[in-house]
């Protein structure tokens, strides 16, 4: 698929964003996330890697007597693993790699309540900064 001069994002050019939709039980919240902070960092060292973001849930549901959004007990949702690639090759080359491999050597399948997810989309559009979420930090 060839990249056209509306494909800029602010990133610079067309790129690719890789989610890994992953279930894990409540009880190992907490471990799930101790890990991914301890991680190795293998990926962020790939050629094409542009960013690594680990999304916890938060279900919630909109109350419309109320008008508020409310936290949602009947929800688990999933934790999403986000990395984004300069292109779907470098991402592919990931996945057959040494590092990748090494990366994925020990999961904790009981840590799981499920199967994970993979989607991958093409960022075509994107708007804000990182740069302007942590100004907004400080204010």
């Amino acid at each position: 698929m060839g990249e056209t001069s509306k494909d800029k994002t602010i990133l610079g050019t067309l790129c690719v964003c890789v989610t890994n939709s992953i279930p894990v039980k409540e009880a190992f919240e907490e471990e799930f996330e101790d890990r991914f902070s301890k991680r190795v960092h293998l990926v962020d060292q790939s050629p094409g890697f542009l960013k690594n973001e680990v999304h916890r849930p938060r279900p919630v549901k909109f109350n419309h007597k109320s008008g508020k959004w409310e936290d949602d007990k009947t929800q688990t949702g999933y934790y999403q693993v986000k990395t984004w690639w300069r292109s779907m090759e470098d991402f592919e080359n990931w996945t057959r790699s040494k590092s990748f491999a090494k990366a994925h050597s020990k999961p904790k399948m009981e840590m799981f309540s499920g199967p994970s997810k993979i989607e991958v989309h093409e960022v075509f559009l994107s708007t804000g900064s990182i740069e302007s979420l942590e100004k907004d930090k400080k204010s």
